[in-house]
């Protein structure tokens, strides 16, 4: 019988002590097999329909691990694409909350409009920043450069409070974080981060009636029947969220089917627990040693102010880290191991 442990080390290998998924995943063994498979298709040119495939069997894993129907998921490239959709979609002088040094995708398109009033709070703030007026907050459920995590829960009531549409970015908890989509009005996810995909995929939840969003950037692949939609305008935009489709990188999907299918299999709140278990390890380690880290209870990235400089010789010895904003920070996902955790608490100390 297959366990958690079993699956996990029949499917990853690293060479390193890897401890940098806030940044990259790293592949499965199964995907890594897909892309060379998907590779052969067009270095042999043989009948690309397997990859077209691989496309909505993607979609609908993402959807089950969102918790929404598959007609509410677009499939695009990135986050800042989908970000602009929503942007493009605000009225003139409409009110955006963000949390203060958001990742950029989550913000930029935003501020580029220049027409909009895009207001800034500390991440601890936001549900109470929310006010009469607020057409959007815009958010990432568990911040890039600290692991720091939004108060969901506060979030929803105040923007049901307040009428204001919510977009949650799950990029940096999709994969460890069990995730409710269908409590937001709008949710993106990269899949190259805790997903475990290749890059150039990412997923756009918007409502059944779609939000008020405008297909700006559809091309073909967003019309109803998209093999008839390859000349002139889109006559029938699909139905469903697939009219905000762009078109698929698919070699990335072919890949991402398999490590989405993974991720089901070990169910994301064992996920969870592995990597929290692994992150709480770390934070002890580091207090024994007189370190403090970013408070971020719940989060498997960990953030050590003054540490960041440390990042080089860390790599010298085989371990991946990042260095973010003069802070080391470390990402524990579910193909970290405790000897991870000690081996990089022995390098620190150092």
């Amino acid at each position: 019988m297959e366990t958690f442990e079993s699956l996990v080390r029949a499917e990853f290998a690293p060479k390193s002590t890897y401890l940098n998924t806030a940044s990259n995943g790293l592949l499965p063994a199964r995907t890594v097999t897909a892309l060379h498979e998907a590779a052969l298709l067009r270095a042999e040119g043989r009948p690309l329909t397997s990859l077209y495939e691989d496309v909505e069997a993607s979609r609908a894993a993402y959807a089950r691990l969102a918790g929404v129907p598959v007609t509410r998921v677009a499939a695009g490239a990135s986050v800042a694409a989908h970000t602009g959709l929503i942007a493009a979609s605000l009225p003139a002088g409409a009110e955006v909350l963000t949390a203060e040094d958001d990742f950029t995708s989550v913000l930029n398109p935003f501020h580029v409009r220049g027409d909009l009033k895009v207001r800034a709070v500390p991440l601890e703030r936001i549900p109470d920043a929310v006010r009469p007026g607020t057409a959007l907050v815009a958010v990432s459920a568990a911040q890039s450069a600290d692991g720091r995590i939004v108060d969901l829960p506060a979030l929803r009531e105040a923007a049901r409070t307040h009428g204001a549409r919510t977009y949650v970015d799950f990029s940096q908890s999709a994969g460890w974080l069990p995730m409710d989509a269908d409590a937001y009005d709008y949710s993106a996810a990269v899949s190259f981060k805790w997903l475990l995909g290749p890059h150039g995929a990412a997923f756009l939840v918007v409502p059944e009636d779609f939000g008020g969003l405008t297909p700006v950037l559809s091309g073909w692949v967003a019309g109803e029947a998209p093999w008839d939609s390859c000349y002139g305008p889109v006559a029938e935009l699909a139905h469903s969220a697939r009219r905000f489709d762009l078109s698929h990188a698919l070699f990335t999907y072919a890949g991402l089917r398999h490590s989405l299918d993974l991720i089901e299999e070990l169910g994301v709140t064992a996920v969870q627990a592995h990597d929290l278990a692994l992150a709480d390890r770390f934070r002890a380690g580091l207090a024994a040693l007189g370190h403090e880290p970013v408070p971020a209870p719940g989060s498997p990235i960990v953030s050590v102010p003054g540490l960041g400089a440390r990042q080089p010789e860390l790599s010298r010895a085989g371990i991946e880290v990042s260095n973010r904003a003069g802070n080391l920070r470390a990402a524990f996902h579910l193909f970290n191991t405790t000897a991870d955790v000690d081996r990089l608490l022995d390098v620190l100390s150092g």
